[in-house]
């Protein structure tokens, strides 16, 4: 089973439903395939706005700063409710471009087999835990370099790609690719090409997406006559008569 996700490393709904999604396979065993695609919530976002996230929210959506400190109290709240520990008062603005482009190196890497399969995955971790609980600059280059180095990108190759564009067609190929599906915001999950799941559903909506998509995968099953032997048909050497 593949599925592909996009989201933003600083979208909080895209942290929470990566954790409904890893509870939904967890409960239902399947093994799965997944890759995540990029999506900027907000690509005109600088790296040297010095106002907090309530601010930024407040202004953006209206209410005020009271609106965006109550927004970042619930979604804070929903995120303990699935092991998460978000500090969003000390979460750094940032343009999250150079984030996703090294995610696209990681998967290019695993890809090759030059790092563990699975190094995509935890490097998107690491960026999320980065962001909402360690309150890391997501768009500063020594930032981004060290926590991949953690999960193993070689660091020579992360700040060449830092240093130039390389990648960043890529994530304007997969943001396309988001709005072509429908997606208008993120999270946004497709399971094996063919079930999507908008959104930071509940684990059961996930669940149900997978044994859809599990069921579609079984094998058919043959009705034969009494006693099982095959009717006439035609193979890949013909057709006997």
């Amino acid at each position: 089973m593949r599925i592909d996700v996009w989201s933003d490393v600083v979208c909080p709904w895209c942290y929470i439903g990566k954790r409904r999604l890893e509870e939904a396979l967890a409960k239902s065993g399947e093994q799965a395939e997944v890759v995540w695609h990029s999506f900027q919530l907000d690509p005109s976002a600088t790296n040297d706005d010095e106002r907090d996230l309530a601010t930024r929210l407040g202004e953006k959506f209206g209410g005020g700063r009271e609106f965006g400190l109550q927004a970042n109290e619930r979604v804070t709240t929903i995120a303990a409710e699935v092991g998460l520990e978000f500090h969003l008062d000390v979460a750094k603005a940032a343009n999250t471009v150079d984030a996703h482009r090294v995610l696209h190196l990681a998967r290019e890497l695993a890809e090759a087999g030059e790092v563990a399969a699975d190094t995509q995955g935890r490097l998107k971790e690491r960026f999320l835990r980065g962001y909402f609980t360690e309150g890391l600059p997501m768009g500063d280059h020594a930032t981004l370099t060290r926590l991949a180095v953690e999960v193993g990108l070689p660091e020579v190759q992360v700040s060449e790609v830092l240093a130039g564009s390389q990648y960043a067609d890529d994530v304007a190929a997969d943001q396309a690719q988001a709005l072509a599906y429908g997606a208008n915001g993120v999270p946004f999950f497709v399971i094996d090409q063919k079930y999507g799941v908008s959104g930071a559903q509940p684990v059961e909506v996930f669940a149900e997406a997978l044994r859809r998509a599990a069921a579609d995968r079984q094998p058919v099953t043959l009705i034969t006559a009494p006693g099982g032997s095959d009717a006439d048909a035609c193979g890949p050497d013909g057709c006997p008569i």
